[in-house]
Order: C-alpha cells, then sequence, then structure tokens
C-alpha cells in the first residue's frame, strides 16, 4: 500500500511574564522585559533555544529538502515567535525563510498570540487569525490553506469554521475516544463541513519522537531509524501524520541523544520504496478523498493525557484568569491603544495560564519542565498583578477621553 509521512512541526515562544508585583500595578507598564540577568529574559530564552534546536534543525532540514527531492514538510509558525525573531534575532527568521523558499514547506495557519480567544471571543479570535495570516503573507509571500488552532484545540465547530472560512484542511489530535475503532492513518471530513478535511495526529508514533525518543527505560530504546519505518509500515493506513514540537529536536530531545541523527536518516530510508512519500497538509486534501465524517461534539487538544482543554482550564485559578482577561476585551479594543491592545493580546498566549495547572504525576511534570515559576500558585498571582494594571490603563484612557 502507498503510504505518506506528513511531517507537521510547530514553532512557538511566549513572550514570559516578568517578576510583577503589587507595587509594579499602575507604576509600571512593562510586563515582559525581565532583567538580562534573569532565568526568564525572553531574549536570552529564545537565543538559547535557536542555538540548541532552531537553528541546527533549519540547517538540517534545508539541506534534507535539497538533497531528497521527495521530502516534503509542513510548519507553523506562532506571531509570538515572529515577533521575538525581529526583535532579538532576524538571522532566525531569515533561517525559516530558507526552509520556505525551497517551495516544499507548507506553512499552516493559527492564531496570531496562540491564544484560546475561539473558546472565548469569537470575534477577537478571527481578528488573530486575519494578523498570523497577513504576517506570514508579508514574510513568507504565501497565505496558509491548512489551519490548526492552538494546542490542535479541535470540535465541530471549529470544523465548522474551517469550512467557511474556505480552509483545504484542518488538524487535530487522533484520540482514541473520538476515533473509536478507526485509523487516525486516513483522510476524515469534519461533521458540518462541506470541502475542509481533516488531518489526525498519530499520538502513539508521534509521541515516540516528541517524548519517548531518550527515555532508557522505554522498552523500545534506543529507537532506530529501520525500527520506526517499520512501526509506520505496520500501521494500517494510507497516512501517517507526525505532529510535533519543532523544539523536539534539539532542545526537548537533545542533540547527544540522537535526534538529528534520526531525522537525518529518515528521508533516505522512507523514500527508499516507490510506494513511500512525504507530503503537505493540503497536498493530502488536494490529492485524497475522506473516507469518513468524525464527529467530535467536545474539544480535544494534544495534550495531557486527558486530550481536553483541562492543561489550561482544569482549576478555578485558571478560569478566573481566562474569565478576567477576555472581559476587558471590549475596554481594551476601545481604547484604540496599540501599545495597550498588543499587550493585551500577549496575555491570551495560553502558556500563561499552562503555568497555573496544579496536576499531578506524569502531567504534572510536563507543565514543571515548561513552567518558569516556583509554583502554580506564583504564576496565577504574577499574572492577576498585570491584569489588575491592564484595567488601570482602561480607567486612564477613560479618564484622558473625559
Amino acid at each position: 500500500m502507498a503510504k505518506s509521512i506528513q511531517l507537521y512541526l510547530h514553532v512557538h515562544q511566549p513572550w514570559r511574564l516578568r517578576e510583577y508585583t503589587a507595587f509594579d500595578t499602575g507604576a509600571n507598564h512593562n510586563y515582559f522585559d525581565a532583567p538580562a540577568s534573569s532565568a526568564i529574559n525572553n531574549a536570552n530564552i529564545l537565543r538559547k533555544v535557536a542555538n540548541k534546536s532552531y537553528l541546527p534543525t533549519n540547517r538540517l532540514l534545508t539541506e534534507l529538502l535539497t538533497k531528497y527531492p521527495g521530502f516534503k514538510l509542513s510548519i507553523s509558525i506562532t506571531g509570538t515567535f515572529i515577533d521575538q525573531c525581529e526583535q532579538y534575532m532576524p538571522e532566525l527568521l531569515d533561517s525559516f525563510r530558507e526552509l520556505v523558499k525551497t517551495g516544499k514547506v507548507e506553512v499552516v495557519g493559527e492564531t496570531y498570540y496562540h491564544s484560546l480567544s475561539f473558546f472565548y471571543n469569537r470575534a477577537e479570535f478571527d481578528r488573530q487569525v486575519a494578523l498570523h495570516a497577513g504576517k506570514i503573507k508579508q514574510l513568507f509571500d504565501v497565505t496558509p490553506t491548512a489551519f490548526r488552532n492552538t494546542e490542535l484545540a479541535y470540535n465541530n465547530d471549529l470544523g465548522k469554521w474551517a469550512d467557511v472560512h474556505g480552509y483545504q484542511a484542518v488538524l487535530a489530535e487522533g484520540w482514541d475516544k473520538v476515533l473509536g475503532w478507526r485509523s487516525p492513518n486516513y483522510l476524515y471530513k469534519p461533521a458540518n463541513s462541506a470541502t475542509t478535511g481533516l488531518l489526525l495526529k498519530n499520538y502513539k508514533l508521534s509521541d515516540d519522537l516528541a517524548f519517548r525518543f531518550s527515555n532508557r527505560n522505554w522498552s523500545e530504546y534506543p529507537l532506530t531509524v529501520d525500527k520506526y519505518i517499520g512501526w509506520l509500515e505496520a500501521n494500517q493506513g494510507d497516512l501517517i501524520n507526525l505532529f510535533i514540537d519543532y523544539e523536539t529536536f534539539g532542545e526537548h530531545q537533545w542533540a547527544d541523544t540522537g535526534i538529528f541523527d534520526f531525522l537525518s536518516n529518515l528521508p533516505k530510508q522512507w523514500l527508499k520504496k516507490k510506494s513511500h512519500q512525504f507530503r503537505t497538509i493540503s497536498e493530502v486534501t488536494n490529492s485524497s478523498e475522506p473516507v469518513d465524517t468524525v464527529d467530535i461534539p467536545y474539544t480535544t487538544t494534544w495534550a495531557d493525557s486527558e486530550r481536553d482543554l483541562s492543561a489550561w482550564l482544569g482549576n478555578r485559578m485558571q478560569q478566573e484568569a481566562e474569565h478576567y482577561l477576555y472581559s476587558l476585551a471590549p475596554s481594551v479594543l476601545a481604547t484604540g491603544d496599540p501599545d495597550l491592545i498588543n499587550d493585551w493580546r500577549r496575555l491570551t498566549t495560553s502558556d500563561h495560564v499552562y503555568y497555573m495547572s496544579t496536576k499531578y504525576w506524569n502531567d504534572g511534570d510536563v507543565h514543571a519542565y515548561f513552567s518558569p515559576y516556583k509554583s502554580p500558585y506564583d504564576a496565577f498571582l504574577n499574572y492577576m498583578n498585570v491584569i489588575r494594571d491592564i484595567r488601570y490603563r482602561i480607567i486612564e484612557h477613560h479618564a484622558e477621553d473625559k
């Protein structure tokens, strides 16, 4: 059977908040510029991850795309990542431009600020998607034809939205509770969709690379390319959707684990068979017909063992933070102040509430790995201090208007 790999890599860095106390509220509106000596300095974090992950991965991918005509992939890049590149590291953005210039890399659309706005403010969601599409067009001269929501958050409403807005494809998690007996390795159609295709992540094969690759206690360690291709070939279906974070290469899986060697050898070994391909997301929907409709009435994501929104909205702190944030939207937008609006939108980035998670066991370990805070409660208090200052700035605008 002919099989194709859809390798999709997601690039994101949030604007992390500096330590912002109650004494800063009303006095200092600088939320994101931590001192250079701080562990949460955004410029330092970007440069560190760039040197470990983004730059070597981009060099390798550009080499592979040039060397193997059949190799292709898809990427998405958040607006918050792009903004940091423009401010701190323009050469990193240039390396992504070189990738896209090969003509073999699709850029997938999403929200500019990596937000959960689809679930709180649909008009704001539309604005953030439009802002992202405009930025991608400006930087890469392409218009996204495939879409992924933040953290692969998906339900029937999003599928219908993608269809109404003319997207050829939308991405989601291939979660067992949604698929039942079906395999994620086929093209599906969202419920209530006329033309949009639905591609579902093969989470088992994706997570073998993203999470288990360097785990010496894993029964399959070490994972070789030949072994992995054997698993791909044994999977039922014609599509192998490998959806992973870009930072898998060099940051989450360090170079000394052999992850770059694995990536280097995968195209060569996979393309040895004429029945094997790599395709971009939109290429699949342009050349294949959906085999079935998938009904997903409740929201799924690619995070944590529950695969739902509980990573971001699972406790009262997270819920309260998002409630207060989005309740300010009309007042913030009414000011017309571009700096205030941009600051507020940076606060919609889902990472801020992710840091507030109080989960335990394996999921809790993952949250703690990404969080710059000592505890979820510190993350909440710091964030709410900033929210209070946003409210103060709104009041200032009203006073000036009188």
